[in-house]
């Protein structure tokens, strides 16, 4: 892989691996695990969320389901009319 970065960016890299002596490729790994932890977090499911999801799979094995175009369907349906303001 092979990446671009600019002037400053470099100086900084440099002066970080040399302080912590390390490898660049150390570091942009470490930089990069915790970005990703940061942004995209694992999450475990919950005792209630996993039974939640089991009781889903039940009901859409036994066709207990609507489809999205059901729903938005039913949705536009119940929707009360817009108001306009009155002066």
């Amino acid at each position: 892989m092979t990446i671009s970065l600019p002037p400053e960016m470099i100086a900084d890299v440099e002066k970080v691996r040399r302080v912590e002596r390390r490898t660049r490729s150390e570091l942009v790994r470490e930089a990069l695990r915790t970005y990703f932890s940061a942004r995209y977090p694992v999450v475990a499911a919950s005792p209630d969320d996993l039974r939640a999801l089991r009781r889903a799979r039940r009901e859409h094995a036994l066709g207990q389901y609507v489809t999205l175009d059901q729903l938005q369907d039913d949705l536009r349906s119940t929707r009360r009319p817009i108001r306009r303001k009155t002066a």
